[in-house]
């Protein structure tokens, strides 16, 4: 990999190019799923190659291969100075990155059990004696269980002097059970928090003592009453709130967004660079903080594909919006000193574009439990992991749903509900947070699939979160 790089990168520069970096990465995925008491889905791939990024007169040029030899690597880095040359011919607006000092670093995440070098059979008959629980009850006619394990092998060199590496692993699995009855059909999902450890987040122990549960609560909603149409209060868990993070407030302040970069394809933002410092994104509580050294996190990755080591800032301090997730180009465009290192690429052959990052809500800092929370709580609703979700073209107006929802009154869980949605305008919805459960209750929950871009491409994050409390929140039944 490391000859490779060198090669690409002196050819970049003895071509003319300002500025290169080259990306060399190896990725291994291995997907299986288990529908009932059938393998439905197996595979195990691997995928190698490098891309080239030139910066000529201040437009980028960029070019990629799987071929990993010296004439192609060549090939290819004189290919992308070519594009950038062209590129300049035509600018209107010159490309500017913030400084960033060249660095040397091997990063790894902590792998205490190497997920390839468990058996695949071991890990099937997990998901299927899940599916043979799920199924025990009379109703639960469908049974889905999965596990992704991911190995991301990078090297990032720069015509600054950096020379970065970096092995991540992640690990999720999860499964559903669905009840059916009289032509209606309810599901309930179980998902363990995806991170960037080894086979020792897969929880085999807490996956089966949950199973039961799950497919009772999908057979439950199927008697359930469906949500009423009004205003009440509701109590979100750390994985119902990882979702409306993610869209509400993570698309929200990705620079290129907020600077109009993505406008056709739903991706603007009303946090514009305007309203920087003089925002009040939500109640005095209200604290998400962006952390790319956070343990575990999906998106703790050692170093962004600029060639920017991780980093932790705020978005949101204490109610007011103070921060975005920008790269070198954008940071520049608007006057910040350094980039915090949230530009990244899905794949060698794609270009390094804004991402969200490890973002999380802090927890309260009075103690407070979910039960005392609740019990506080005279008239609501508590919503369980994640449902479906929209968002408008500004990240204003949204509606998202939830996996499981029960109805409180007096302070006491009285039943589910089912077909629960809740409405708000994203500043409203946080400005209306009067309680958080302290930091026993932070769990990290992420996004494994976020889609972004055109071409697009597929990035992970963490969004971590305690229980909260959301005061006078219009909800209504899905329809």
């Amino acid at each position: 990999m490391k000859e490779i790089a060198e090669i690409a990168l002196d050819q970049a520069v003895a071509k003319g190019a300002e500025y290169a970096d080259v990306r060399v990465a190896r990725y291994r995925r291995q997907n299986i799923s288990v529908e009932d008491q059938r393998v439905s889905g197996l595979s195990d791939t691997e995928d190698i190659g490098f891309g080239v990024r030139a910066l000529y007169r201040g437009a980028w040029g960029f070019a990629g291969s799987s071929k990993m030899t010296r004439e192609e690597a060549m090939r290819i880095a004189e290919q992308a100075v070519a594009i950038a040359m062209a590129s300049a011919s035509a600018l209107k607006k010159s490309v500017r990155l913030t400084e960033e000092a060249p660095t040397v670093i091997d990063f790894r995440s902590e792998v205490k059990v190497d997920p390839f070098t468990v058996p695949v059979e071991s890990k099937i008959g997990l998901l299927l004696k899940i599916n043979q629980e799920l199924l025990k009850p009379e109703l639960v006619k469908k049974a889905f269980g999965f596990m992704t394990l991911r190995g991301d092998e990078r090297l990032f060199m720069s015509s600054e002097g950096s020379h970065l590496s970096s092995y991540v692993v992640t690990t999720a699995a999860g499964y559903q059970a669905t009840a059916v009855k009289e032509g209606d059909a309810q599901s309930r999902t179980y998902m363990l928090p995806p991170r960037t450890i080894g086979y020792e987040n897969i929880d085999a122990e807490g996956m089966l003592a949950n199973a039961s549960r799950v497919a009772a609560q999908a057979v439950e909603l199927l008697s359930a009453k469906p949500c009423p149409d009004g205003v009440t209060d509701l109590i979100l868990d750390p994985h119902n709130l990882a979702l409306t993070i993610h869209e509400s407030v993570g698309h929200a302040t990705e620079l290129d967004r907020a600077l109009g970069y993505e406008e056709s394809l739903a991706g603007r933002s009303f946090a514009t660079p305007d309203r920087l410092r003089n925002l009040k994104y939500g109640s005095d509580l209200i604290t998400f903080q962006a952390n790319n050294q956070l343990p575990g996190g999906l998106a703790t990755q050692g170093f962004d594909d600029d060639g920017v080591l991780a980093q932790e800032w705020n978005i949101v301090e204490d109610g007011l919006f103070v921060g975005y997730s920008a790269g070198r180009e954008v940071a520049a465009e608007i006057g910040m000193e350094r980039s915090p290192g949230g530009c990244r690429a899905d794949h060698w052959g794609s270009i390094p574009i804004v991402r969200i990052p490890n973002l999380s809500l802090t927890p309260g800092r009075e103690p407070l439990s979910l039960e005392e929370l609740i019990s506080d709580t005279s008239d609501g609703i508590y919503i369980e992991g994640m449902g479906s979700f929209s968002i408008d073209q500004m990240r204003c107006n949204f509606q998202f749903g939830g996996d499981a929802c029960w109805e409180i009154k007096d302070g006491r869980i009285v039943g589910m509900l089912r077909d629960v949605t809740y409405q708000s305008i994203t500043t409203d919805f946080w400005n209306s947070c009067d309680a958080i459960c302290d930091e026993r209750y932070w769990a990290p929950n992420g996004v494994l699939n976020c889609g972004k871009g055109d071409p697009m491409q597929v990035a992970q994050m963490t969004h971590g979160a305690a229980p909260a409390r959301f005061r006078n929140i219009r909800v209504g039944a899905a329809r």
